[in-house]
């Protein structure tokens, strides 16, 4: 008897996280939209201003302490760097070398960006001009049928949504 009317409680626990997980990620977002919308310097335009630490292999921005900040993984000589992007007035404000976790994603989107022979930046602009209105807020390599591409996320209000550029 103990067990048919435990079942039900756990379920309704894991029902009510998931709840509160999504509402916690819908609030995420909405911050970060709301921020990114008041943003002076556009994704595309964050990498650009890393180019001088390397090859831009990602970029996102991301609520960072409550702040927001545009990162940017770049890649020069077999080192991985992220750079924070001023974003209001496009310059570099913090280098730092990439470790851990992160080390290991900055070489696997590398390695996609070893076989594109387009830009993210180029990527990203093209996903901003036909998406009219939308800001993008990140930009991923990664592999779809062998062949590069990135995934620009978007934003206009408080839609969101990804598109994918190739990038051969």
């Amino acid at each position: 008897m103990k067990k048919i009317l435990i079942a039900p409680f756990v379920g309704l626990v894991v029902l009510l996280l998931v709840a509160t997980g999504l509402q916690a990620q819908q609030k995420g977002d909405t911050e970060l939209a709301k921020a990114v919308s008041g943003a002076k310097v556009s994704l595309a335009k964050g990498l650009a201003a890393s180019a001088r630490e390397g090859k831009p292999i990602s970029a996102k921005f991301e609520i960072e302490h409550g702040v927001l900040q545009l990162s940017v993984y770049a890649a020069k000589g077999g080192k991985f760097s992220e750079v924070i992007v001023d974003h209001t007035t496009g310059k570099e404000a913090k280098v730092e070398a990439i470790t851990g976790e992160d080390l290991t994603a900055a070489k696997a989107q590398n390695d996609v960006m070893a076989k594109a022979t387009r830009s993210l930046a180029a990527a990203t602009e093209k996903a901003v001009k036909a998406n009219q209105g939308f800001r993008a807020v990140s930009v991923m390599p990664a592999l779809k049928d062998g062949h590069p591409v990135a995934d620009v996320t978007l934003v206009k209000g408080t839609e969101w949504k990804t598109v994918s550029e190739k990038l051969d």
